[in-house]
């Protein structure tokens, strides 16, 4: 559990960012490609397929070692510059003092296939930086370039609306709507996180960075001198799907028109099992409410629901697979 506190200063100085993070898009990017949730699973397939075909899975794995898709990652790699572009943000990385370097590299357990690579970024070392930026630059213009206009509409509308309940409700309204892994008990403000800490602002404010890529639960920076940031998924459109033909698209429309949105999202999500609070934090929807939703499809025979121990796993039944596929 992550546990924010605020005092009446903090919660002045907080601010809302309107646009994606180009640095924080290549990092949570990376993850999706190591550990993708359901919903990014055509997009793995995807960029997975691009890095291939340029022989660019390299510059994927060397990125990989510095932003494992669980745990610790560095701070340095999404400084808060609050670059609009990537080429700003690649360039504060590679100017990044190296003591600092030494200090967050030194807290990775270190990557299976960089061999001295990593130690030499930890040394600041030119060729070592050098080949970092490279990546940077080459991953993101083969897998994640193509897609940052639709991603940056889907987050445009999620903040717009974001705004509007800060003007008619004020800020709380705000930090008790960033998803269902997030509690706003004031002072403070409680997310889900796979480590115990506390954050106290002290008059610094937070940053709310919203993010395309991120999944799971709203992230942190770890180093709690840096100033707040607070980084959260937005609510995808639910049939995002790079690379769709016109005949599925015709049929995610369809979809959608006869189950509901979010019905039909849940629908699409279960390829795989996952739990209701998966689901939940996937949608950006409530338990109770993914629970009515599941409640429905079982009992139309499009998922099945088991328990396994404490959890609930969901997953699409063979009708299920020939509704979303038009079979």
């Amino acid at each position: 559990m992550l546990r924010i506190h605020f005092s009446a200063a903090d919660l002045v100085r907080t601010r809302v960012e309107t646009r994606l993070d180009p640095m924080w898009e290549l990092v949570l990017s990376v993850h999706q490609v190591a550990r993708p949730a359901s919903y990014f699973g055509g997009w793995n397939r995807l960029a997975r397929q691009r890095l291939g075909e340029t022989g660019l899975m390299r510059d994927a794995e060397l990125l990989a070692t510095l932003t494992p898709a669980r745990g610790y990652f560095p701070d340095f790699l999404t400084p808060a510059s609050r670059a609009t572009e990537l080429e700003a943000g690649v360039e504060t990385v590679l100017s990044t003092d190296k003591q600092r370097l030494r200090a967050e590299v030194s807290r990775l357990d270190g990557g299976r296939g960089a061999g001295p690579w990593l130690d030499d970024v930890a040394a600041g070392r030119p060729a070592a930086l050098n080949r970092l930026g490279v990546a940077m630059r080459r991953y993101h213009r083969t897998v994640v370039a193509p897609h940052v206009e639709q991603a940056s509409e889907i987050t445009g509308r999620w903040v717009t609306g974001l705004a509007h309940r800060a003007l008619s409700h004020g800020l709380d309204a705000v930090l008790s709507k960033l998803g269902p892994t997030t509690r706003w008990q004031a002072p403070v403000l409680e997310v889900h996180y796979p480590e115990t800490r506390d954050l106290h602002l002290e008059g610094r404010g937070l940053t709310l960075v919203p993010t395309f890529f991120g999944v799971a639960h709203p992230i942190s920076l770890a180093d709690p001198e840096l100033q707040p940031v607070l980084v959260y998924p937005v609510s995808r459109e639910p049939f995002w799907q790079p690379g769709r033909g016109r005949d599925e698209r015709t049929r995610t429309d369809a979809l959608s028109e006869l189950l509901g949105e979010t019905r039909a999202a849940v629908l699409r999500l279960l390829d795989t099992e996952l739990t209701t609070t998966g689901l939940a934090a996937l949608t950006t929807t409530s338990l109770s409410s993914i629970s009515r939703h599941t409640a429905v499809l079982r009992r139309a025979g499009l998922i099945t629901t088991r328990r396994s121990g404490t959890r609930v796993l969901h997953l699409r039944t063979p009708m299920g697979n020939g509704l979303v596929h038009g079979r």
